[in-house]
């Protein structure tokens, strides 16, 4: 980052001023490959010319020769969300490889992907215990992302009906699938509740379902639809525990129990916590 910001000061580069809406580098995103060392750098900006990018991105990788992918991002919004709609590949490919769980993963640009690796491991290996998978399990993964989970699960179960909504990181989970070798994992690109009611159509009965939502929790339809499949095990990892505390209480009016809770540290000395539940269907 410091690198990169001697450089955009040596070109004349000016930063983003949100206040009078001025300047040219909004935000330098870096992602780099816990276990691969790989590394991605963003350049998101407010109009699509850079002015000698090209020099720069050269002096960039002389001085850091890990870098396989240099994207640029343009967001030219009034807003203070980090990413626009339009990517752009600069330099190398549009993605980085790293390792979790025993799997490789291809992380494009906009994909969602835990930031501390070894405690996002232990967090998903958490959810896998809870969830008790055998051989003849079916589960659904739910905000799938470039599919950490649910193929870090494939091996050991029968099928894996993945969805999630950015079309980059169902891609990725596509592509992760067959970079692993593992036929037994589908993914979607559609809202979780959506494609949840297309599954019950299609009769796809699932015995687990795994989610992983944003901080806003599940939609109360995404709630109702997977009650509905019947699944016997549902184990929910949340960045909220408010908005997890009132999907469960709605679980538990539609037939689920409580089971186990188990806090994750994946940021320390921050006020976040990942909380980890367990919640099972109640024998009639």
């Amino acid at each position: 980052i410091v690198a990169l910001r001697d450089l955009l000061r040596r070109f004349d580069l000016k930063p983003y001023d949100e206040k009078e809406q001025s300047g040219l580098i909004r935000n330098l995103v870096v992602r780099r490959g816990h276990y691969s060392g790989q590394i991605m750098v963003i350049l998101v900006t407010t109009r699509p010319k850079v002015f000698r990018v090209e020099q720069l991105i050269e002096h960039l990788i002389k001085q850091f020769p890990e870098i396989v992918s240099v994207m640029q991002n343009i967001n030219d919004q009034n807003t203070n969300a980090i990413f626009g709609k339009e990517w752009k590949t600069l330099y190398g490919q549009d993605y980085i490889i790293d390792q979790m769980l025993g799997n490789d993963y291809q992380i494009a640009g906009p994909a969602f992907y835990q930031v501390n690796t070894e405690m996002a491991e232990k967090l998903y290996q958490t959810a896998i215990d809870f969830a008790g998978l055998k051989a003849d399990d079916v589960v659904i993964d739910a905000y799938s992302g470039i599919g950490t989970i649910g193929l870090s699960v494939a091996k050991h179960v029968k099928e894996v009906y993945g969805v999630e909504v950015i079309p980059e990181a169902v891609e990725n989970s596509q592509k992760n699938a067959a970079l692993n070798n593992i036929t037994n994992a589908h993914y979607v690109c559609d809202t979780a509740e959506n494609a949840m009611r297309n599954w019950l159509k299609e009769g796809i009965q699932p015995t687990v379902i795994l989610v992983d939502p944003p901080r806003k929790g599940l939609t109360e339809s995404f709630i109702k639809a997977s009650a509905q499949t019947g699944a016997d095990r549902i184990a929910y990892i949340s960045c909220n525990v408010a908005t997890m505390a009132r999907d469960i209480k709605l679980y538990q009016e539609l037939g689920y129990e409580l089971k186990k809770v188990q806090p994750v540290d994946l940021f320390p000395q921050t006020h976040h916590v990942e909380t980890v539940v367990l919640m099972s269907r109640i024998e009639k």
